[in-house]
């Protein structure tokens, strides 16, 4: 049997399993989308974020 015969008797041939395929499709793709984009603005903004200089104007407590 070939791939494309072995993905459409398991996926596309029932309504239902494609729905849910294509919604556990589309949900870890928004998850990578959010993960990756995420790391690119931190790496685009390094050094300006309130994380990184939190620790220059924040009073420790010997102060």
């Amino acid at each position: 049997m070939s791939l494309a015969a072995t993905i459409y008797n398991n996926l596309f041939r029932r309504n239902f399993v494609m729905v849910g395929a294509v919604m556990g499709g589309a949900f870890a793709a928004d998850i990578a989308f959010d993960v990756y984009s995420q790391r690119f603005w931190d790496w685009k903004n390094q050094g300006r974020q309130w994380k990184d200089i939190r620790q220059k104007y924040l009073l420790s407590e010997d102060d």
